[in-house]
């Protein structure tokens, strides 16, 4: 086990040493707002509600353009739910939050100034807080673009938006078959887009 760690600490200077030589190493602080989305399920929906998204993520430029970034971003919200009769089922016991943990990839394109346009796409897990069922793992991506503007200084500025999903199984549903019943797992997915920014720190300059 001791090997292991050691290997691992290696790996972490290796990484940095890299960073620092290829000027390529980046801190990003992110604030933004989503926007909700309701979902369907059986007999019941419900929403996941607006709110502020706040995170940060460290990103490793691999080529001059083009970067990968884990990332973890954090949405307060509330997750209200109603019946058939549209009462709400879980009224004063809604606060919940999604947190989600990604890797993204990113591609700037030069325009020959420090205004650089961007696209990028990321996958990875979310984690679902409610006051009902405690915390559940779930699959979950992103896409996203913007403008990212440099300065004269290690601080730039990223302005953007987002979409981001995260699916989660609800249950099962029986089907009569040929074959007699069939079971199939009911998934649910949510899609929130939101307005961002973020701040960039480069320790390599």
């Amino acid at each position: 086990m001791k090997k292991y760690n050691l290997l691992f600490v290696i790996f972490l200077f290796s990484f940095f040493a890299t960073a620092q030589q290829s000027k390529s190493f980046l801190l990003n602080l992110y604030g933004g707002y989503t926007f909700s989305d309701k979902v369907e399920y059986d007999n019941t929906y419900g929403y996941v509600e607006d709110g502020f998204e706040y995170g940060a993520g460290l990103e490793y430029f691999f080529i001059e353009n083009s970067s990968v970034e884990l990332k973890y971003n954090r949405l307060d919200t509330k997750l209200p739910l109603y019946g058939p009769l549209g009462t709400q089922i879980n009224a004063g016991d809604d606060k919940g939050a999604i947190n989600y943990v990604l890797l993204d990839y990113t591609h700037y394109f030069d325009t020959g100034s420090k205004a650089l346009p961007y696209l990028g796409a990321g996958a990875g897990v979310s984690i679902l807080e409610t006051p009902q069922s405690g915390t559940g793992t779930y699959f979950a991506w992103e896409i996203k673009g913007g403008l990212k503007i440099k300065t004269d200084s290690p601080l730039s500025v990223n302005i953007n938006a987002y979409l981001q999903s995260m699916s989660a199984a609800v249950g099962n549903s029986y089907y009569w078959t040929y074959y007699g019943v069939v079971g199939a797992t009911d998934y649910v997915s949510t899609y929130q887009f939101g307005l961002g920014i973020s701040l960039s720190y480069d320790f390599t300059k």
